[in-house]
């Protein structure tokens, strides 16, 4: 588990073909190497094992499914990447409940710098968009970021300066693909509603209040 507050940056020193999957050689900063086998890291939005470790390098094995469900396939050497260590308990949680487990890929439409901050818009699968509410939360390449606007089937985020300075977005151009994962108190909503025969309409601030979502007054 994480929260999308990225700790820093780590850059692709070799990718390896297995087949049809692929291995994963990682640089990461000093300060993210208290790091051991079989550690569950977030890479762009995907949470990977660590199946080795020799100092900074980390290595990760990426299957078949997720070349296939997330931008990790389009990964070469040389290329930045965002690194977010698992959840501990103990830790504050700054972004919102991120799984690691990609809902769908997402295509950059529209970029512009407006001062210090950065807007982006960003074309999200419809299968996903049901999950996704105006000043809701979601993670694109693992980042944790609260939605601004609909545009049709785009949405809108900005990007502030520690973000920029943190993260791989400041890098992504129009035309770039990104990994989304919608958050998953919508997922849960949805499947309460369906066991209890509710249609989504039915939802509201009493249904969340009698659920446990939200404190009641």
């Amino acid at each position: 588990m994480f929260t999308g507050i990225i700790e820093d940056r780590g850059r692709v020193l070799r990718v390896d073909y297995r087949g049809m999957g692929r291995r994963l050689m990682i640089e990461f900063p000093t300060h993210l190497t208290d790091v051991k086998l079989g550690d569950s890291i977030n890479i762009n939005g995907v949470c990977l094992t660590i199946v080795e470790v020799k100092e900074r390098y980390v290595t990760f094995d990426i299957s078949p499914e997720t070349i296939e469900k997330t931008t990790l396939g389009d990964l070469k050497e040389g290329d930045w990447v965002n690194v977010e260590r698992a959840l501990r308990l103990i830790d504050r949680l700054g972004g919102h409940i991120v799984t690691g487990h990609i809902d769908g890929i997402g295509r950059i439409v529209d970029k512009r710098e407006e001062m210090d901050f950065q807007r982006l818009l960003i074309n999200i699968p419809e299968e996903i968009l049901k999950y996704v509410v105006r000043k809701g939360s979601i993670a694109i390449d693992g980042v944790s970021l609260t939605v601004n606007e609909f545009v049709g089937d785009n949405v809108e985020i900005t990007l502030v300066p520690y973000t920029l300075e943190k993260t791989v977005l400041k890098d992504k151009g129009v035309g770039s693909r990104v990994n989304v994962e919608a958050d998953i108190l919508g997922k849960y909503v949805e499947k309460l509603l369906s066991q209890e025969g509710k249609k989504r309409e039915d939802l509201d601030i009493n249904f969340l209040k009698e659920h446990g979502y939200i404190e009641g007054e």
